[in-house]
């Protein structure tokens, strides 16, 4: 990873901090875009320490705030006008309750997909500048087992501007599955991590382009995610620790996203993860095909353009 150029959202702990620290001992420069806080200045504090050597920067991006994801953008770009080779979008919150962010949308769809979406619009130029100079330039995104269930459909109104009136709090167990408005919302955020992946890599395709549209998922893993849901009231502890049983370690939970940035051989349009199934909980990240219930016309279509309406334009390849 010597000499590339490397943005990854959401490096405070986690798959994004692994790959954050992995990217950087292979030589990497590393951009690591979080949410102003304690947590993220010792964490980058951690990774300076660690490596100081390395051309590090951390960006302050609140996924929860447009006008501060094109901050962050922006300050990327001034940061790296000789472009960005790779764009991780890995950043997510997983259960919360229903609520909306301060422009209005679902807490959870603004954080893992809208903000995602507008910050790959606006580094788009620093992705091709790379590609054209180095032949190759990615965007990798992060999704899930649960973009599958409890539903394979994109709904148009978790994209909108309905936040707090998506459903409420409800989350039960049913078949040893979670189940309930929050866990929708989640679902629903997951799948257009997929959408947004799939759309991309088409649209890119069809126009040329040199830059790689990648998704990944990272199986069970045991990271923050799972505690946070438990702190807001997403999951049952009990239930939680049961399921942790099953889990994989965060570090081979961050082999889906680190193979799409590092790996010299990816092809867009490639899915990494432990397995495409339901239950594929655990394993090595190996490429398989995106899934026919996202990577179609109505739902790619559907997502790019309730997407467009939400971040207030358009986004041309």
């Amino acid at each position: 990873m010597a000499g590339k150029t490397v943005v990854i959202t959401g490096t405070t702990s986690g798959t994004g901090k692994i790959a954050a620290t992995t990217v950087a001992e292979l030589g990497a420069r590393v951009l690591v875009l979080n949410r102003a806080s304690e947590r993220s200045s010792a964490s980058f504090a951690e990774l300076a320490a660690a490596h100081p050597d390395a051309d590090l920067h951390n960006v302050e991006c609140d996924l929860q705030s447009f006008a501060s994801v094109q901050a962050a953008a922006e300050h990327v770009a001034e940061l790296c006008p000789d472009g960005v080779h790779v764009l991780c979008n890995n950043a997510g919150v997983m259960a919360l309750g229903d609520t909306a962010t301060g422009d209005g949308f679902d807490v959870q769809m603004q954080t893992n997909h809208l903000s995602h979406f507008l910050l790959t619009r606006e580094l788009m130029p620093l992705l091709e500048l790379a590609a054209e100079a180095a032949g190759d330039a990615r965007i990798v995104n992060h999704s899930s087992i649960a973009r599958m269930t409890p539903s394979k459909t994109l709904q148009a109104k978790f994209l909108e501007r309905k936040g707090g009136q998506l459903g409420g709090d409800g989350s039960r167990i049913q078949n040893m599955l979670l189940r309930g408005p929050r866990w929708l919302r989640y679902n629903q955020s997951k799948l257009a991590n997929a959408a947004f992946s799939a759309a991309l890599h088409h649209r890119l395709q069809s126009n040329g382009s040199s830059v790689k549209a990648l998704v990944a998922h990272p199986g069970f893993s045991n990271t923050h995610l799972q505690q946070n849901s438990v702190k807001e009231g997403g999951m049952g502890s009990l239930f939680t620790g049961v399921m942790m049983r099953f889990s994989q370690s965060p570090e081979d939970g961050a082999m889906g996203i680190l193979s799409g940035i590092c790996l010299p051989d990816v092809k867009s349009g490639q899915f990494y993860g432990p397995g495409s199934g339901a239950m594929a909980m655990r394993g090595k990240a190996e490429p398989f095909a995106l899934e026919t219930y996202y990577d179609n016309d109505q739902t790619r279509d559907l997502l790019w353009q309730k997407s467009e309406e939400a971040v207030g334009g358009a986004f041309t390849i």
